[in-house]
């Protein structure tokens, strides 16, 4: 698996997001479909444990002393799994605090 950081495009990550490169909300709307958010969330925990489990493997092959492992590649994937799993946590966290901010509302 490459490991290799790409340089990050702004302009992508916005147009990703579905915003302008100012912020705004791009004019046209997506039409949504059925599922889009289980299926992201699904495919974002994916590539969390993915992640997880790439950096376990070369911490495993470092140990075992493999040539083809280096320290730096290991320590990257180790940083990355880390973040990826901060960031999971954090959605987690506010998407309970929603919750229950909904359910406390007086109707």
């Amino acid at each position: 698996m490459d490991l290799k950081l790409k340089p990050f495009d702004f302009n992508q990550a916005v147009a990703k997001a579905g915003l302008a490169p100012d912020g705004t909300p791009l004019a046209r709307a997506r039409a949504t479909q059925k599922g889009d958010f289980q299926t992201a969330m699904a495919s974002a925990l994916k590539q969390v444990s993915d992640s997880q489990l790439e950096s376990s493997r070369l911490q495993r092959e470092l140990q075992l002393d493999n040539p083809s492992v280096s320290l730096e590649d290991t320590m990257v994937a180790m940083q990355k799994s880390q973040i990826g799993f901060q960031a999971t946590i954090s959605v987690r966290n506010r998407m309970v605090q929603a919750y229950t901010d909904i359910m406390n509302m007086q109707v």
